[in-house]
């Protein structure tokens, strides 16, 4: 990858990481799942919206992408963000963000449905493998504590993280990200409102939850959504979630520092193996042999006024 693209995947590492802390804060207060989702793509839509405005044709880009727009909208944040939420009410921020890390894996299974011909080839195989592995370790003593409910609403928010990226670099390419992310944080809002509305808390909450809910809005949403979708950009799809594998390492860590939470010899060896599978399964592989281009590969793109156009 480039510079630009090492400084995006290092940044998604860490603010799609802390998430699941802040989201356990949040319902640990308690705040219900739809209250803390309506929060943060409210703050991330007014925050955003402004600048989506300024870039001019935001409504003609609404008009001619709506369906592809609503999809992800749908499967990136107004799915997934509930089903997340909803689900650290029984487990742990270090398991969410722990089971989060197999969207890689399935993102590579998905896009061969895409029309993806790209070769994942030996070294990237390897460290999807590594990476892996190094989730095992962590994963194996955190997975108590949950029922099933809950641990099938985080593979389903597996399953949205992993289809999303897919259908912005295939139908939404060429959307600048702005104009893309802004309008789905406003849908997404208006669709919790109500429920978030039914269930406002009685009193205002501690400063803590306050400060927790603001960081999910803020740089977890508006920051963590326009680098992501540059991300996308910049070295496609498939490698793009590969940071998800650096979560779980981040989401570990915060549990440590914030919550007291014991730092074992078996989670430095899942720090290392984790760390080493991003850097492999994220090198270029060359096409199938006999595989057809396709128009979302990055190495048939090229970078202009902020958009990822085919030749």
């Amino acid at each position: 990858m480039t510079a630009r693209g090492w400084f995006l995947f290092s940044l998604m590492g860490v603010v799609w990481g802390i998430p699941y802390l802040m989201i356990k804060v949040a319902v640990d207060a308690p705040l219900s799942p739809s209250m803390v989702v309506f929060t943060r793509c409210a703050l991330g839509a007014l925050l955003l919206l402004p600048f989506a405005i300024r870039q001019g044709g935001l409504i003609r880009t609404v008009r001619s992408h709506w369906l592809p727009m609503l999809a992800f909208a749908c499967i990136e944040i107004i799915g997934p963000w509930f089903t997340l939420t909803d689900a650290e009410r029984h487990l742990s921020s270090s398991t969410a963000g722990l089971l989060i890390a197999g969207v890689p894996i399935v993102g590579v299974v998905l896009a061969r449905f895409f029309g993806d011909t790209e070769r994942l080839g030996v070294r990237r195989m390897t460290g999807l493998g590594l990476g892996l592995a190094g989730v095992a370790v962590l994963t194996v003593p955190h997975l108590t504590g949950g029922d099933a409910r809950s641990l099938g609403e985080v593979l389903l928010t597996v399953l949205g993280y992993s289809t999303a990226p897919l259908i912005a670099a295939r139908w939404l390419k060429n959307v600048p990200t702005l104009q893309l992310t802004a309008p789905c944080l406003a849908l997404a809002a208006l669709v919790y409102a109500t429920p978030a509305a039914a269930t406002w808390p009685s009193s205002v909450p501690s400063a803590s939850v306050l400060t927790a809910l603001i960081g999910l809005g803020v740089i977890c949403t508006a920051l963590a959504f326009v680098a992501f979708l540059e991300l996308i950009k910049e070295v496609g799809p498939t490698r793009a979630t590969v940071f998800t594998y650096v979560n779980p390492a981040v989401a570990v860590a915060a549990g440590a520092v914030f919550l007291n939470e014991p730092f074992t010899l078996g989670i430095a060896i899942a720090f290392t193996l984790i760390l080493a599978g991003s850097v492999l399964a994220t090198a270029a592989s060359g096409p199938a042999k006999g595989g057809r281009p396709v128009a979302w590969s990055t190495r048939q793109t090229s970078r202009a006024d902020g958009r990822v156009e085919s030749p």
